[in-house]
């Protein structure tokens, strides 16, 4: 059962009780992420999320982490574009633990500077690590250059410069003004009863006060061309694609579909084709991506230098035999087959569950019914994915971001 409780601050609790696990995946959710961010403080929302962990009035550091561990829980966070969250895992008798952890931290980070100096090396050498792995790093470039006159442009992790550059006060500032009640989810899924979430979290929360303004959005215009980054790999990594639907466009159903039959899975058409029958690529496939104002749908592969312009070729005619006829029948009831089976067999984990209600609660300001979203999928024919496919795969709206040692005319070096 879901169940829902707004605290007079402002606070939403969202809570999924299932009585038949021991577990509790619990999230403390913040409707922030790097598209809030400038310029000039780029990767902060990253840089936060990595200083609640560093110290608080309570607990140090190590303090933190201990506690989760001596009950045998799991502690961490993930920053995106649109929101960041603090989440544990632990047994359901371990709720009040991870609940005043997760508060403590998230209501009473100390930020102290030195720490802040220490963890920026840190991150400095997670930015390395990230340039070192082009199968990641093109993913993040390709939303960059389609998106490079927006905010959900702007990468999550920063630059090393912005990055060297914030200050404590930067942190304090950005924190006063985001990390605020009305921004602010509380989310679990597990053994977990309503009442004792609320009643938790009532006590450690209950007395943040303020709000701050809603999301700002605007239009986006996506950018279309050739990029590439020289690097001496081995492959090149390429990531094709275009802007496609937000979170608010039912358009995102027939992409959904058309991807499982194109790119997603190991009986997708370009999984079988670049891979199984002509042996170009380890790794293929395809994913779309949605946020607030619009999304993307993406190809990926990584092949030899040599055997690249092949593998373009293919996709490239692939894309365009689903854009003129769409999909066979035995693709479309397989297609929605697997994503049926993904997103039920994906509600056995209670992170799964967690974060489900947190991004509808998020997004939506309800939690959408399973069964409507698997009536939305049923709901697809083919003539949606023609028409889907003709405004994601235009040749005249696509985008090719590259990573690798070989440049090839008419690229533009990024």
């Amino acid at each position: 059962m879901i169940q829902t409780t707004r605290l007079d601050n402002g606070i939403t609790i969202l809570s999924e009780h299932i009585p038949y696990v021991q577990s509790v995946a619990m999230g403390i959710w913040y409707g922030v992420g790097s598209r809030e961010e400038d310029d000039r403080i780029h990767g902060i929302s990253h840089v936060i999320e990595h200083m609640m962990f560093k110290g608080t009035e309570r607990r140090n550091a190590y303090e933190i982490a201990l506690e989760i561990d001596f009950v045998g829980g799991v502690l961490n966070a993930f920053t995106d574009k649109e929101h960041t969250c603090y989440y544990a895992r632990v047994l359901g008798e371990h709720l009040p633990v991870a609940s005043d952890v997760l508060s403590d931290i998230t209501m009473n980070s100390l930020y102290d500077a030195g720490e802040l100096d220490r963890e920026k090396g840190v991150i400095l050498e997670e930015i390395k690590r990230y340039e070192d792995s082009p199968d990641e790093l093109v993913h993040d470039l390709f939303v960059q250059n389609l998106f490079s006159n927006h905010p959900i442009g702007r990468s999550v992790i920063g630059t090393p410069a912005t990055v060297s550059a914030l200050k404590r006060e930067d942190i304090l500032e950005y924190t006063e003004h985001f990390y605020r009640p009305n921004r602010c989810y509380v989310v679990t899924a597990g053994c977990a009863k309503h009442e004792d979430v609320v009643r938790l979290f009532e006590k450690t929360l209950g007395t943040a006060q303020g709000s701050t303004t809603p999301m700002v959005t605007s239009d986006v215009r996506p950018t279309n061309g050739e990029f590439r980054v020289e690097r001496p790999t081995e492959q090149v990594h390429f990531c094709l694609g275009s802007a496609g639907p937000s979170h608010y466009d039912d358009d995102k159903y027939p992409l959904a579909v058309m991807d499982a039959a194109l790119g997603s899975g190991m009986s997708s058409r370009l999984f079988q084709e670049v891979r199984e029958r002509r042996g170009l690529a380890y790794s293929i496939g395809s994913y779309p991506h949605s946020y607030r104002e619009g999304g993307f749908f993406a190809i990926y592969a990584g092949t030899s230098p040599d055997k690249l312009d092949e593998v373009l070729s293919v996709c490239r005619k692939e894309c365009d035999d689903v854009r003129a006829n769409g999909i066979r029948e035995d693709e479309l009831i397989r297609a929605k087959n697997q994503m049926k089976g993904a997103l039920l067999l994906s509600l056995e984990s209670m992170s799964n569950r967690m974060t489900r209600l947190a991004k509808s609660q998020l997004y939506f300001d309800r939690v959408i019914p399973i069964e409507e979203i698997v009536g939305k999928v049923e709901a697809v024919t083919n003539d949606d994915i023609i028409r889907v496919a003709g405004r994601v795969l235009d040749p005249d709206v696509m985008n090719l971001t590259m990573i690798g040692p070989e440049h090839r005319n008419g690229s533009t070096n990024a």
